[in-house]
């Protein structure tokens, strides 16, 4: 089950840089179409944690982390491919893939923090609770990793081109949509690490039986 949530992680984060190009709007509200995939990563990395350990959740960031910069370095290839003469949609291929530097430093950035940030508050309070309390440092490790990500990815990929009071509105808002996705995943996170509990007691004698019959 480790080996599944740690891929679903890294392909969730590819994804959520591909759609984040695009911003929409719920009433006042304007974000990427990326936030409810990019949420669904810190509650992989929490079922990780509260199922595998701290080690594993934080080699799974650094797997996204890595995973990010090659995918990056593939899609610039593409991009910088000549394109055939039936292809006559370059332009629109290199903008909407390609971003900009600015923007996906940003990415990177607030994404080694947030990330990091979410696994040592999740694993200090796991250290306080025990098993008890799971829904307490869900959200509360979210809540405040997705704080640090939405501050940090804002103020990096929009300073200077956006006035400050525009990109504390932009915060506001995409923090508020933020913590009520992290308080609806609240009973997915519970479903998943029942699973993955089952998963992880039945890999050992899986791995016996393998042995035995090789």
């Amino acid at each position: 089950m480790l080996f599944y949530l740690t891929a679903l992680f890294s392909g969730l984060l590819v994804v959520s840089n591909i759609l984040g190009v695009k911003l929409f709007s719920i009433g006042p509200f304007m974000m990427p179409a990326a936030v409810v995939v990019y949420m669904a990563t810190f509650l992989i990395t929490d079922v990780i944690g509260e199922v595998y350990g701290r080690k594993n959740a934080r080699r799974t960031v650094q797997a996204g982390f890595f995973t990010q910069i090659i995918a990056l370095v593939f899609i610039y290839l593409a991009i910088e491919l000549p394109a055939a003469p039936a292809f006559g949609m370059q332009a629109e291929y290199a903008m909407v893939l390609g971003g900009s530097f600015q923007v996906i430093a940003a990415s990177l950035v607030s994404y080694l923090i947030s990330q990091n940030l979410d696994v040592t508050i999740f694993h200090t309070l796991k250290k306080k609770h025990g098993k008890k309390k799971l829904w307490f440092r869900n959200n509360l490790s979210t809540a405040a990793a997705q704080l640090a990500d939405t501050v940090i990815f804002i103020v990096i990929a929009f300073w200077g081109a956006v006035p400050t009071q525009a990109m504390l509105g932009m915060i506001g808002a995409q923090y508020i949509v933020k913590l009520i996705i992290a308080l609806v995943d609240t009973p997915v996170v519970y479903l998943l690490v029942k699973m993955a509990g089952r998963g992880k007691a039945a890999e050992p004698m899986a791995y016996d039986s393998a042995r035995v019959q090789s």
